[in-house]
């Protein structure tokens, strides 16, 4: 993302899959297309038809008035599973896929923001230097003095990738922990509150937007 004249794409659904690969080839700039290997298992509806979308616009995929949820590659399909748990608590999240992530539509970011006051960016890598700590940069130079507001950033643990399910779970964000920390921000705390499993929650899938 830091580099000049270099493109990046995370799409999450298979609509966006095919219409971000064919803008991908149109571009006269070199693109970096982030394809995440668990998404490989999402469905939708992908017309035969030729079309593009276009670098530089984020998706609102659910809307919320209590804390803004942006969700990078496959961390979107979580971050909409922790949308229902919160729903539980009487929380309304609204989730955010940018989509491409350089250009990067932080206007609809901001304006999300500035509406809840709260924002969680769950990366699909580790938090250092990455696209988390981009965008919470981006919305704290953005507002501050505007809107005082609460933010967080989520990604990998800061170790090397475990081999063993057990410590997977620990490793990388989910549904539940997401849900957590933004339930954390929304009642500004450190509550300790997890939701339960829900198991209609563990076959969910995202179909895209269309």
């Amino acid at each position: 993302m830091h580099v000049p004249g270099l493109k990046v794409v995370a799409p999450t659904n298979p609509y966006d899959a095919k219409g971000c690969l064919v803008q991908a080839i149109r571009e006269d700039d070199p693109v970096i297309y982030v394809e995440h290997r668990i998404l490989h298992f999402q469905k939708g509806t992908v017309p035969e038809s030729r079309y593009t979308v276009a670098p530089g616009r984020a998706r609102i995929m659910a809307e919320g008035r209590d804390v803004t949820l942006v969700g990078i590659s496959y961390m979107l399909v979580e971050c909409l599973r922790a949308r229902a748990y919160l729903e539980s608590a009487g929380i309304q999240a609204e989730v955010i896929d940018p989509v491409w992530l350089s250009p990067l539509d932080i206007e609809t970011i901001l304006n999300s923001v500035r509406k809840t006051g709260r924002l969680c960016v769950v990366d699909n890598g580790w938090t250092a230097c990455g696209a988390g700590a981009e965008i919470i940069s981006q919305v704290m130079e953005r507002l501050q003095g505007e809107k005082k507001i609460a933010v967080r950033r989520m990604g990998y643990a800061p170790v090397t990738c475990p081999p063993t399910p057990v410590l997977e779970n620990l490793y990388y964000p989910n549904a539940r922990t997401i849900a957590s920390a933004a339930y954390d921000l929304v009642k500004d705390g450190n509550h300790g509150w997890l939701p339960e499993e829900r198991a209609d929650l563990l076959e969910f899938e995202f179909r895209g937007p269309f």
